[in-house]
Parts: C-alpha cells; structure tokens; sequence
C-alpha cells in the first residue's frame, strides 16, 4: 500500500502545476457527479468518495509544496487560490462527457 502511494506521489510531482490545477477541477467536478448519483440512490462506490478527495488532497499538497520552495507566503497563496479559483470555467466532468457521447451513439445506431 505503501508502495502504491509513493508511486502516485511521484507521478504528481512529475506534473506541472497547470496540469496539477487541470486535474484538480476534472476530479472536483467527478466528485460533485459521485455526490449526484448518491442524491439520486443510483448505484455507486461509495469507496471513490474517499479516493478522489485524497488523489486531490495530494495534488493540493505538492502544489502547496512547489509555493513553499518560490517562497510564496499563505497569505499569498490564499489570494493566488481565489484568483485561481474565479477564473475556473464551468464544465461537465470526463465521465459524463463519455455518457453522452456513449448515448449519442445509440441514438445515432438507432436512427439508421
């Protein structure tokens, strides 16, 4: 297990930072489709709750690692976050982007 985690750690911190905000977002947005599914009682697992909030509690982490050795102070980084966090466009997560090219392919085999 141990071996696993370093091993992800690793793969985050080979990453830049845009790409570390980048997935940030994408699986943000899988989690608020995760808490969707529950509000609605479809099926799920509810172990990817945890998994996602420590994948992104990581990334947050090395991110914050990377600003400690700029020598970005908290206080800095809580307003490059906010600013960060505004400029975020709102977009449906990679899950549900696939749901709806897998339903439009139906539709379109259906059509023929």
């Amino acid at each position: 297990m141990m071996a696993k985690r370093e091993e992800e750690l690793k793969e985050i911190r080979a990453k830049t930072t845009e790409d570390i905000n980048e997935e940030v977002v994408q699986l943000k947005g899988e989690l608020l489709m995760l808490r969707l599914q529950k509000s609605a009682r479809n099926e799920f697992k509810s172990s990817e709750f945890r998994r996602m909030r420590k994948r992104i509690a990581r990334m947050l982490t090395v991110k914050r690692e990377r600003e400690i050795e700029e020598g970005i102070n908290k206080r800095l980084s809580r307003k490059l976050d906010r600013k960060w966090k505004r400029s975020i466009v709102a977009r449906p997560p990679p899950s549900l982007i696939k749901l709806r090219e897998e339903e439009a392919a139906e539709e379109a085999e259906k059509s023929t």
